[in-house]
């Protein structure tokens, strides 16, 4: 096995016994860059000296006798939205194509603090509005399981870098399913968080009450030792929370067998899940998985999500609302392009007395130019159901409805320790096959939505194939329950590796 094809665990075992070094470590996913990333365009920013530098200072205290920490030497790819001082970050938009980050998120303070080293930054939907990867203002992103294809999306560079083993791991942001999604679609793990246990800060806003940061991995085992080192309470992120305290002990190691059980073990299967119009091949590798579930003991309950149907009409009022909020702040005057200097910070504005007719001028045009068409959509729906006449018919009934997903939930966990269902309802499609249908993109989240209306974590696994192509199984737990995912998604996870299902 080539190194940069090392999951964490793996790649920490070898760096504690010297196998390798942290730089070889780096220079093996550096040179998979080189050689495939012309191919897959997961990369926007590829720091190649920094990774290095910091790799070599990580081999000599392993050389001085310090065994490493669980990421240190490891290679990272962070979406584009992910400040990283000194580093470019530009979401993905032309508005914010020179933009360099004055500062560390909270999650990259974290990383550099266990000595990860950061290989750049990756593509994605720009501003992280998109399911597919194809609205990046500068590249698309390919599948690497097969390049016409679409990687899914918004977090399209991380998933297919990590699939394409260009980094170890990589971190992504979910809103609405955009790290569960491309997950699925490029044939690895993704976690979205429980809202609230890892801090914002550092993290381009795109709908505040939905955002959150999680990792894209090459198993479960990974995404948990990720998760561990990102997550916490953050004093700059007043919606975090605390979530240090120890949890139960995790058992992904595999029991008698090799195959960790889950006798006694209660998942819910959700009727509303299982559509019509889904995939059919997809629906058949999700039953086949459902059905390994419970051979390995676990009790399998048909449940009702009664307002599911709902929920992907109220993410698409209350994300758009909070989109036209936050992208506010994009009105080519303090940062960013603007009409008058055209995208470079450091130039004088220019005189265009009589091209340019006031204040409100440079605001229409810097973001008619800067922004792309579907930021201009999410901008111009979320600000008609903030309008004035339209907010309560709209904004607060969403809101109202939201609070009856999540209510579904909580009754569903008072029977249920989690709950299973695709995470996909089909595979990746060909590139262009959708961007001229704005609503058959917007469906392609329709399972993954859900856990973020009601703040609860999932996480999407691979289950299969359909006509060739990977398939997500999707977990979905209770709040600040991630432990029930890993051992649940971990106890599948071993299970097809025992029998190559």
């Amino acid at each position: 096995m080539n190194l940069n094809e090392l999951t964490i665990t793996q790649a920490h075992e070898g760096l504690k016994r010297k196998d390798f070094s942290s730089e070889e470590l780096t220079w093996a996913c550096m040179e998979r860059v080189k050689e495939f990333d012309g191919k897959v365009k997961a990369f926007l920013t590829v720091l190649e000296k920094e990774s290095l530098e910091a790799a070599r200072e990580i081999d000599k205290k392993i050389k001085a006798g310090v065994i490493p920490g669980a990421l240190e030497g490891i290679p990272v790819a962070l979406k584009d939205n992910i400040l990283v001082q000194g580093v470019k970050c530009t979401a993905s938009s032309r508005i914010l194509e020179n933009y360099i980050a004055p500062y560390d998120a909270t999650v990259v303070v974290k990383l550099k603090n266990a000595g990860a080293i950061i290989l750049g930054k990756t593509n994605m939907d720009e501003f992280a509005f998109g399911s597919s990867g194809e609205s990046s203002a500068f590249k698309i992103t390919r599948n690497p399981h097969d390049l016409e294809r679409v990687p899914g999306g918004s977090s399209a560079g991380s998933a297919a870098a990590v699939a394409a083993h260009e980094c170890i791991y990589a971190l992504g942001s979910d809103t609405g399913g955009s790290i569960r999604q491309p997950a699925a679609l490029c044939g690895i793990v993704g976690l979205k968080p429980t809202y609230g246990t890892v801090s914002r800060y550092g993290l381009m806003a795109m709908a505040s009450g939905l955002d959150i940061i999680g990792p894209l991995a090459k198993n479960v085992e990974d995404a948990r030792i990720v998760f561990e080192a990102i997550r916490g309470r953050d004093p700059k992120d007043a919606t975090t929370v605390d979530y240090n305290a120890p949890q139960p002990p995790l058992n992904l190691r595999g029991g008698e067998g090799g195959v960790t059980g889950l006798r006694g073990t209660r998942i819910g299967i959700p009727k509303e899940y299982f559509i019509d119009g889904m995939d059919l091949e997809t629906e058949k590798a999700v039953r086949l998985a459902i059905k390994k579930l419970e051979e390995l003991g676990a009790r399998i309950v048909e449940i009702s999500l009664p307002h599911a149907s709902y929920a992907l009409a109220v993410y698409y009022i209350l994300m758009p609302a909070e989109v036209s909020a936050n992208l506010a702040r994009f009105d080519g005057m303090r940062y960013g392009y603007s009409v008058l200097r055209g995208s470079n910070p450091s130039q004088p504005p220019l005189n265009l007395r009589g091209e340019v007719g006031g204040l409100y001028d440079v605001y229409a045009k810097s973001r008619a130019q800067g922004f792309g068409d579907e930021v201009k959509r999410r901008i111009m729906i979320g600000t008609y159901v903030l309008s004035a006449g339209y907010a309560d018919a709209f904004y607060k009934k969403a809101q109202a409805v939201r609070t009856l997903v999540k209510r579904d939930f909580d009754e569903a966990f008072l029977n249920v320790d989690c709950i299973v269902a695709p995470t996909s309802p089909n595979p990746a499609w060909l590139i262009g096959e959708r961007m001229n249908d704005p609503l058959s993109m917007y469906l392609a989240d329709i399972f993954t939505i859900s856990a973020n209306i009601a703040g609860i974590p999932g996480i999407s696994i691979p289950c299969g194939k359909a006509h060739n192509l990977p398939v997500g199984l999707q977990f979905l737990a209770p709040q600040l329950r991630e432990d029930v995912l890993f051992n649940v998604a971990g106890a599948y996870e071993n299970a097809r590796k025992a029998v190559d299902v």
